[in-house]
């Protein structure tokens, strides 16, 4: 049996394709669900786009922490914005199940950045998944040099991600009911 790093990757690879397919298409579809008799999570907007600004604040320090060779604080620093990632889309869900998506009114050319913002902000969102995950299954198995080719893409997908959530929520704000 071949032990490569490779083949190792090769293992996850199905659990990868599952879930980048799994979590853009379950998040479309419980966007269609009102849950009944449950009381508006109005609060939430807030805290998600905080934690999508912890996110990025996360992702700099270990981009930090890697290059001073900090290999055990850019692990945790990289571990802990992968669940803040995962509890920004339970709460972000959460909030749409049970409240209308608030229609941004802004008007004029400001009207536009906010669209090209907000459709690359979710493109990108899709997009970044897959990467997230093979960077972890990579560095998980140790193939760093194979980690750091796909880094180099993953690393500023998620910051951007990460940082249009922010901007995305600031430009809408005004119009939550």
């Amino acid at each position: 049996m071949n032990n490569t790093p490779l083949s190792a990757e090769k293992k996850y690879q199905l659990w990868i394709n599952v879930v980048s397919v799994a979590v853009p298409v379950v998040v479309a579809l419980l966007f269609m669900v009102r849950l009944p008799n449950v009381e508006s999570l109005t609060f939430l907007p807030p805290i998600y786009a905080s934690i999508n600004g912890i996110t990025a604040v996360l992702l700099i320090l270990a981009f930090v922490a890697i290059k001073y060779k900090k290999i055990a604080l850019h692990e945790n620093l990289m571990k802990t914005a992968i669940v803040c990632s995962f509890l920004f889309l339970g709460m972000y869900v959460a909030y749409h199940m049970t409240s209308d998506s608030t229609k941004y009114l802004g008007e004029g050319g400001i009207k536009y950045v906010y669209y090209i913002i907000l459709f690359s902000h979710i493109i990108l969102s899709i997009i970044v998944i897959p990467l997230v995950l093979i960077s972890y299954v990579r560095a998980r198995l140790g193939n760093f040099e194979s980690h750091k080719k796909i880094v180099r893409y993953a690393f500023p997908v998620w910051l951007y991600v990460a940082v249009t959530g922010v901007i995305v929520y600031l430009m809408i704000r005004p119009y939550y009911i």
